[in-house]
């Protein structure tokens, strides 16, 4: 049977990261990371040493544009904490590749050790003005509820959550 999957949702700064840290330190067995943040300025350098800094020296995954290879190639029985998948479709964006959640949720969906998934909702606000921008938040929109689909779903504001239930099973 496959591990459960757990999607922290929420805004910035709305503690998904903290308490995905803090599951893996409760979590009683060995504890895997796989980050897609990249560096590509000081202030960004900046964030990743400070998440680095707030973990425990788990091992470590970089895997900006491959996080279904990363997923599927991490160790079975780990805990696997993906941080995150708001920077995994930036980084595509960048590189000009597609954002496909097909092969993310079944390396995901396959895993038989759990995984808690970190996941901004950029969707509460306005809608952006330019095409791009759009773009990028209808993609991970999309992204987000292909993961919700497998996954327990926990909305994070302000350090605190509230579980997320299918609408379908509410009516």
């Amino acid at each position: 049977m496959p591990g459960a999957v757990t999607l922290l949702l929420g805004g910035a700064r709305s503690g998904k990261s903290a308490l995905a840290v803090e599951i893996g330190r409760r979590h009683p067995g060995p504890v895997t990371v796989i980050a897609t943040g990249e560096a590509f300025d000081d202030e960004m350098a900046a964030r990743i040493d400070r998440h680095r800094a707030e973990r425990p020296a788990w091992p470590t995954v970089e895997a900006p544009c491959r996080l279904a290879d990363a997923v599927a190639g991490a160790p079975a029985d780990d805990l696997l904490i993906v941080d995150c998948l708001t920077l995994w479709v930036n980084n595509l964006h960048l590189a000009g590749e597609a954002v496909d959640p097909a092969p993310l949720v079944e390396a995901l969906s396959s895993r038989p050790g759990p995984s808690v998934v970190v996941s901004n909702e950029v969707g509460l606000g306005i809608v952006p003005a330019d095409p791009a921008t759009r773009r990028y938040r209808d993609e991970l929109g999309a992204l987000n509820r292909a993961v919700a689909e497998i996954a327990t779903v926990l909305f994070l504001a302000a350090g605190r959550a509230v579980r997320l239930e299918d609408p379908w099973a509410l009516i």
